[in-house]
């Protein structure tokens, strides 16, 4: 019993860690690209040391190269001359350089093997990154879509509307605002209706009484009516 609790401890855990890495997905997401653009960074300052290592390292193979090159012009002068002595000790000093070149081209063939691999790491990880990114993009165009229609094929968050609850709360408020509209508008003709103005310009519209208003038949009579500048003289 105490393993199956056991069991059913372990199996909870690690459904609700999935749950959260499911629903903080692009942080997480967002949080890993973060850390493999640092560590893609701190690959090209390292191959950026080795490039300028290796240039130190054939600089010095250079010098080197320079020097046995100049003692042995040297020592070839000095035995001509009979210099023994000398020419063992330019000699000498000879060995030693070539020791040096020997270790220095070594090197530099281990540096050109890091460095090829390292370019080739950088480029790689470059590309993928780059992916990645355009990935995580689409994601979260899709994962914006997705909250939209929230509602439809899966539950939302207790503290999250969805959109269907949106358009409900719109219906309702559209179905309110002509509510009240409806009612101005019959409101406005029941006191049109029972206006004693309105009763009188309708009587008066009737020929029942003078005209409560002037209309554009009235100030056509007057005109008329009205003798002209012409007559008047």
């Amino acid at each position: 019993m105490f393993k199956t609790i056991l069991t059913l401890m372990r199996g909870g855990a690690a459904a609700a860690g999935e749950e959260i890495a499911d629903r903080n997905a692009l942080l997480i997401l967002d949080q890993q690209l973060r850390d493999s653009t640092s560590a893609l960074e701190r690959a090209k300052r390292a191959l950026a040391l080795a490039i300028a290592q290796d240039q130190q390292e054939g600089e010095r193979l250079n010098a080197t190269l320079a020097r046995i090159k100049d003692l042995e012009t040297r020592v070839s002068a000095a035995l001509e001359s009979a210099r023994e002595d000398l020419a063992r000790e330019g000699a000498e000093a000879i060995a030693t350089l070539e020791a040096d070149r020997d270790a220095a081209q070594t090197a530099r063939s281990l540096f050109a093997s890091e460095i090829g691999r390292l370019r080739s790491h950088v480029t790689q990880a470059e590309a993928r990154i780059a992916a990645v990114d355009r990935g995580r993009r689409i994601a979260r165009a899709a994962e914006a879509v997705r909250i939209t229609r929230r509602g439809r094929t899966e539950a939302a968050l207790p503290h999250e509307a969805t959109l269907a609850e949106a358009e409900v709360t719109l219906k309702r408020l559209r179905e309110r605002q002509t509510e009240a509209r409806l009612a101005d508008e019959a409101l406005d003709q029941i006191e049109t209706a029972t206006s004693p103005i309105v009763a009188a310009e309708r009587l008066a519209a009737q020929g029942f009484g003078p005209r409560i208003k002037t209309t554009a038949d009235d100030v056509i009579s007057r005109l008329r009516a009205k003798p002209s500048p012409t007559t008047q003289n």
